[in-house]
């Protein structure tokens, strides 16, 4: 692994002559407006990116650029035109989500980062898994066993939890996988390791409605995210790994709260060296070469991006440089991911550039 970057965390202030979005998203344009919706609209051709379903730009507070494209399919009824008000599926943008749950558990006291982790799987003193802390869950450092894998036909324990003999009890599915590594010492991307902390929380907050309404009350209402469905298990526990359903625009409103340092309207809805932790990377993924902080990704760049990342490229990115978001949803296959992240370094520049 090459020596991570050194990252100072950075958050915008929202402009003091600019509207919160809670009820309705301000609308403006920025300096190079015509060139920034030529990038955006290439998002909807390029072969590279495959399928693009929705685009969202903002800056300053603002909309610039809003785009929707192609079809939802549907099991159980017609494909629809996907449009403004379209549920869209985060995939895993819903584990940056967690992060703020948790933050604001930490903020009151009722969970420490440097705790052992509360799981009943590991409370034996002599069990390995004993030793897992809080913080290597968030990091992805825990030393489970679990596979991240989405090739069907090979091991792949995320496809077992979410859809095969886990989907039942998502958080003890994973909880029950010996260890690979000790504890704190190897970064491993896992789904389950994020249904196991979701867990942790319903401990806290209680499991089914209560939790649900914990989610409403904590995130969804205060930043008027009236259209975002969390889903749970049948035990009761948000699968923050992979499943919150909302409009692009009222995922905005989450990256929105995180560039404004968890700060929305009057309100602290999470400190803000909780904010900070989702934008100091701590391991770097082989493959693909981008930074993981806690439940959050870091490209290193010099405008301090960081993002909620999400199967198939659903990405909420956070420009603190240039208190500028960036949201994408479609669906790309991981051996284009560059392509996407070269798309939206154009997008970045653009943004960046001077009158």
């Amino acid at each position: 692994m090459s020596e991570l970057p050194k990252v100072t965390p950075n958050f915008a202030e929202q402009p003091a002559e600019v509207a919160w979005p809670t009820d309705e998203w301000p609308r403006g344009a920025c300096d190079h407006q015509a060139h920034l919706e030529t990038i955006v609209d290439e998002a909807f051709s390029l072969d590279e990116l495959s399928i693009t379903n929705a685009v969202v730009i903002v800056q300053g507070g603002r909309v610039l650029v809003e785009r929707y494209g192609g079809v939802q399919e549907f099991f159980d009824r017609p494909a629809v035109v996907i449009a403004p008000e379209s549920l869209l599926l985060s995939w895993s943008m819903a584990k940056s989500m967690l992060h703020m749950i948790i933050g604001g558990l930490v903020d009151q006291g009722v969970l420490s980062p440097d705790e052992r982790a509360r799981v009943p799987e590991w409370s034996a003193p002599n069990d390995p898994r004993h030793q897992i802390r809080l913080r290597d869950l968030l990091a992805m450092r825990d030393g489970l066993a679990f596979v991240e894998n989405y090739e069907v036909g090979e091991v792949s324990h995320v496809i077992e939890m979410l859809f095969g003999e886990g989907q039942q009890d998502m958080a003890a599915y994973t909880a029950n996988l010996p260890l690979a590594h000790e504890p704190g010492t190897f970064f491993n991307y896992s789904s389950g390791t994020t249904n196991v902390l979701s867990r942790i929380v319903a401990d806290r907050v209680g499991y089914g409605d209560a939790y649900r309404s914990h989610l409403r009350s904590h995130l969804f209402d205060p930043l008027g995210m009236k259209s975002a469905e969390a889903t749970f298990d049948p035990t009761g526990v948000f699968v923050a790994s992979s499943y919150v359903h909302a409009t692009a625009l009222d995922f905005a409103k989450f990256g929105l709260l995180y560039l404004r340092g968890g700060r929305w309207e009057n309100q602290r809805l999470i400190s803000e060296s909780w904010a900070s932790t989702a934008q100091v990377p701590l391991s770097q993924d082989e493959d693909s070469g981008s930074y993981y902080s806690w439940q959050w990704w870091v490209t290193g760049d010099r405008y301090g991006t960081y993002w909620a990342n999400g199967y198939e490229g659903q990405m909420i990115s956070i420009v603190p440089a240039l208190d500028a978001l960036i949201l994408r949803f479609g669906h790309t296959p991981e051996a284009n991911y560059p392509a996407l992240d070269k798309w939206r370094g154009r997008v970045l520049e653009v943004l960046a550039k001077e009158p």
